[in-house]
């Protein structure tokens, strides 16, 4: 027979088990304020097509696709609002797709980068 004690313990470890379990150690301590209330994902974690795509937009091009560096009009209000041009949009190559398709990073002249997989209908911050 098991002391009175023993599973009151139990449980309680338990309890600390599963208050533990949806601590994300790896978001970072503060995102930026432009970042604030958004979804985060980190540039490290991002499918390899958007990290090469990063890396030519650090490097200034050349683009491969025709509208690489367009003007993005943030029609869906999904990003902060700012004046038309703020932002530009990239294509991140989809493997397979016939066209562009869904996959893009939107920059903003404040240095902000967001990153979609289903054509802006949700963004991510990335956070460098």
């Amino acid at each position: 027979m098991l002391p009175r004690f023993v599973p009151r313990v139990l449980l309680c470890l338990l309890a600390l088990l599963v208050g533990c379990s949806g601590t994300d150690t790896s978001a970072p301590a503060s995102a930026p304020p432009w970042a604030d209330g958004m979804v985060t994902v980190r540039a490290a974690d991002l499918p390899a097509e958007a990290r090469d795509t990063l890396a030519l937009i650090d490097r200034g091009g050349p683009f491969p696709y025709d509208r690489d560096g367009a003007v993005f009009g943030n029609v869906e209000r999904l990003l902060p609002a700012h004046e038309r041009g703020y932002y530009r949009e990239y294509t991140v190559r989809t493997p397979g797709s016939p066209d562009r398709g869904a996959r893009r990073l939107v920059t903003g002249r404040g240095g902000e980068i967001y990153y979609t997989d289903d054509h802006y209908d949700s963004f991510r911050a990335v956070l460098r």
